[in-house]
């Protein structure tokens, strides 16, 4: 867009970007990585459009569409426009029907008081974190974990200081020892994801409980971000943070039917939290969007109650994509792969063949047609791996995997790497 009466002498206008908008570029990265990890993603085009390429950030909606009834719920609620405007935390009726299932799933007790939905989880990540951190708050964030959780406490300027997620007899688990040496630095929050994205990682009893004895001890809260606690496998335990005693004045907990259910499309988040928080929640969610999509939010009064036959059938066919994806690519020589106990994400290491992120996630788009997401996207020790989500066609995804190790096993061939 030009202006042609403009003058030659004006003032030039400020960059565009914010300062608190170019911390989210993450330069810091370029010490691991050699760039920023926004040029690193601009490099490789990761915008979430895909370009025409097989796109495994994200979850495949015509292979695994919503439940039948979501389609039914939007049709007759779109034909009652005094519908289309509720609360800010949501349509009471809603928010009244969630109590009950939320409160069995979570394994504890949860009132209107404690709920708020979002326009899908990650609005609800940004509308509870810009409520509750301040400029400087120490915030312990998993290592790895999801890609926008950096970027969103950039942002908003916390210091963050990365907690590595380390395997002990092939068990998940923090680094809680660095935890508990924080604690004279009075940290604010501690968030993870569980099951873990990128890895799958589902973590135990034990290490939650820890982790929520440190929080009493030292006066922190814990998000939680259990988007994908619907999504664990065989006979993996599941344990909700909100269930430890002494965890309902301090947890806050994400929830959603976006991946499990493929309902991303029609964009909500459910907001689980001590009412002080919720109604600070209230206030950002009014905010920046007002409310969740109003239509939308009836489709929670399905959820939870009307897909259990749902989820397990899905969870079967996910389980077998699972075990395709490994046995293509542990033919690769130097691959090693993140033990999963659920999602639909391999976390795989590609450390051995020497190369970097970048080269690999590039060569996998012009070689096999695939995006993956790059491992440094996810934190520090994310570097050296890819991410990439099997829940895809089962044909298609068969044919893809071969291109992919045919991709993977040139670079191999071509670094030495034989085992």
């Amino acid at each position: 867009m030009t202006d042609s009466t403009t003058s030659t002498t004006a003032t030039p206008v400020r960059p565009a970007e914010s300062a608190r908008l170019r911390r989210m570029h993450m330069p810091e990265r370029a010490a691991v990585i050699g760039t920023s990890v926004r040029e690193a993603d601009r490099a490789l085009n990761l915008n979430g459009g895909g370009g025409g390429l097989l796109d495994t950030t994200h979850f495949d909606t015509v292979r695994f569409p919503p439940p039948a009834w979501a389609k039914d719920v939007i049709n007759s609620v779109i034909e009652d426009g005094e519908k289309a405007y509720t609360p800010y935390r949501g349509n009471p009726e809603v928010l009244a029907s969630l109590t009950a299932p939320v409160s069995e799933f979570l394994g504890t007790d949860v009132t209107v008081a404690n709920l708020a939905l979002t326009p899908g989880t990650q609005a609800g990540l940004f509308t509870t974190l810009s409520a509750i951190i301040d400029e400087g708050d120490l915030v312990m964030l998993a290592d790895p974990e999801y890609v926008f959780a950096e970027r969103m406490l950039a942002f908003l300027g916390a210091r963050v200081v990365r907690i590595p997620l380390t395997f002990h007899d092939a068990e998940p688990t923090f680094d809680l020892d660095a935890v508990e040496a924080l604690l004279p630095e009075k940290p604010v929050l501690f968030m993870y994801s569980n099951p873990n994205n990128p890895t799958g990682s589902v973590f135990t009893e034990a290490t939650i409980e820890r982790l929520a004895e440190l929080s009493q001890r030292g006066g922190f809260r814990v998000l939680a971000d259990e988007l994908y606690s619907r999504l664990v496998y065989e006979d993996v335990t599941f344990t909700h943070m909100l269930s430890i005693p002494g965890m309902s004045d301090r947890c806050i907990t994400m929830l959603g039917p976006s991946k499990t259910e493929s309902l991303s499309g029609y964009r909500l988040g459910v907001v689980v939290g001590p009412p002080d928080v919720m109604e600070a929640v209230e206030q950002t969610l009014a905010a920046t969007s007002l409310r969740a999509p109003a239509y939308a939010q009836h489709l929670l009064s399905h959820w939870l109650v009307e897909d259990e036959e749902f989820v397990a059938d899905r969870i079967l066919d996910l389980a077998a994509l699972r075990d395709l994806t490994l046995e293509k690519l542990r033919t690769v020589p130097g691959l090693t792969m993140t033990p999963q106990g659920g999602t639909a994400y391999l976390f795989v290491d590609t450390s051995a063949l020497g190369v970097s992120d970048q080269e690999v996630a590039k060569a996998l788009q012009q070689e096999a047609g695939v995006i993956v997401s790059p491992g440094y996207q996810f934190g520090p020790t994310g570097v050296g791996h890819f991410r990439v989500c099997y829940a895809r066609d089962e044909a298609e995804w068969a044919l893809a995997l071969d291109r992919m190790v045919a991709s993977l096993s040139a670079i191999a061939e071509r670094q030495g790497v034989t085992a």
